[in-house]
């Protein structure tokens, strides 16, 4: 796992159904044989083949790992002030100015500050010290096994196999993230083959030793999954109490103009453009932090699926461009895990698409609890509170 010492994987678009066009499940040697032999029709030499799958095993630890993702059910503000430590501050300045060199080549390349890749250096792998040690190979395997993902997994033993064959991958030894990422700002085979880059020089892309290669390659691949050059990406603001809390959510947005007329303000510093559009992100309703995510904000739930991750990854990113400490309010207290399931049963029972009972507050469950809290007049804020499970129990 990756962030806090690997202590929680992106979710890596998880919840998508398996097709049923992709291979998976059954005996595993049978299931390598498989691959093996779709390897050989996709023109990989035999030889080549054996050796890369010589030495494949199942990976048990993989599959615990995948079920157990609890970190995700914490609130934005427990899960911020636990990896937003001092130290990751620090370190983050340290490393701003030790690689400046980097970070300017790749704000002039790709258009992304430093910030934003310090922030996903440090929670991905605490600026390259923690890395993960599962063996990468089995990893992907065992999840392309797995009839969870196989659509996102088996593509990726194929995309490793060609980075063996130009020397970037050893299926012995290289070693990532559970899910297969590999590196310093943790990418999958497929990224690394397709937006690699070699930033020193060497000829080589090397994302767990290399500073350059791995924060190039991390700018790279935010720049393809839609970055825009020189916009803001999340912003603190002041909101009124009196707002129309419908208006607010990652679902919908409105110019800037729009929302200094409802009364909203930057907390520090100046709202950009009046035309730039934005939503009004409550990651923990109407009486907590207050954010406007601008477009380059939902470039980060190409990266990561989770709210909480995404929200911190992209604070984070401003604390280290100088932005102040969050003002974290005063919150209603939130629900526990067993009470989210509850209230998720609940309001798929009314007909709700909440993406699954796991207790995990995100986009859809959200979306949820706004409906309701609108139907029975509560303010809409899409934050679940007890009054809330009281009333639809």
């Amino acid at each position: 796992m990756r962030i806090l010492s690997l202590f929680a994987a992106g979710l890596l678009a998880l919840a998508a159904p398996a097709a049923a066009s992709v291979p998976c499940g059954g005996d595993f040697g049978g299931f390598v044989a498989d691959l093996k032999t779709e390897a050989q029709r996709r023109g990989h030499d035999r030889a080549t083949v054996d050796r890369f799958f010589a030495d494949v095993r199942r990976d048990p630890a993989t599959i615990r790992a995948d079920r157990a993702q609890g970190i995700f059910k914490m609130s934005f503000i427990d899960f911020s002030r636990r990896v937003i430590s001092q130290y990751r501050l620090n370190k983050g300045r340290e490393n701003r100015a030790r690689y400046d060199d980097i970070f300017r080549a790749a704000q002039q390349r790709y258009g992304v500050p430093p910030g934003v890749l310090l922030a996903f250096w440090a929670l991905e792998t605490d600026y390259g010290a923690v890395q993960g040690d599962f063996n990468t190979l089995n990893s992907l395997v065992t999840l392309a096994h797995d009839c969870r993902r196989p659509e996102l997994f088996r593509p990726q033993v194929f995309a490793a196999l060609e980075l063996f064959e130009t020397g970037d991958f050893d299926p012995r030894t290289t070693t990532g993230a559970w899910a297969g990422e590999i590196g310093m700002v943790q990418m999958l085979p497929e990224d690394i083959l397709t937006l690699g880059v070699d930033g020193d020089g060497d000829g080589q892309v090397r994302l767990k030793s290399s500073p350059a290669d791995a924060l190039l390659s991390g700018a790279n691949m935010l720049r393809a999954l839609g970055w825009r050059p020189n916009e803001p990406w999340l912003q603190e603001v002041k909101v009124p109490q009196d707002l129309d809390w419908l208006k607010t959510g990652i679902d919908q947005d409105f110019r800037v103009s729009d929302w200094q007329r409802m009364g909203v303000r930057a907390r520090t510093g100046d709202l950009p453009p009046g035309d730039m559009r934005a939503s009004l992100v409550l990651p923990q309703g109407r009486k907590g932090p207050a954010f406007l995510a601008y477009p380059n904000f939902r470039v980060y739930f190409e990266w990561n699926q989770s709210f909480v991750y995404v929200t911190t990854a992209a604070y984070f990113a401003t604390r280290l461009s100088g932005a102040p400490v969050y003002n974290a309010g005063t919150p209603d207290p939130g629900l526990g895990g067993a009470e989210m399931e509850t209230l998720q049963r609940l309001l798929k029972a009314r007909g709700h698409d909440v993406g699954g009972v796991d207790g995990i507050l995100g986009a859809k469950t959200r979306a949820a609890v706004q409906a309701e809290q609108r139907r029975l007049g509560l303010p809409a804020d899409a934050w679940p509170t007890r009054a809330l499970l009281s009333r639809l129990r």
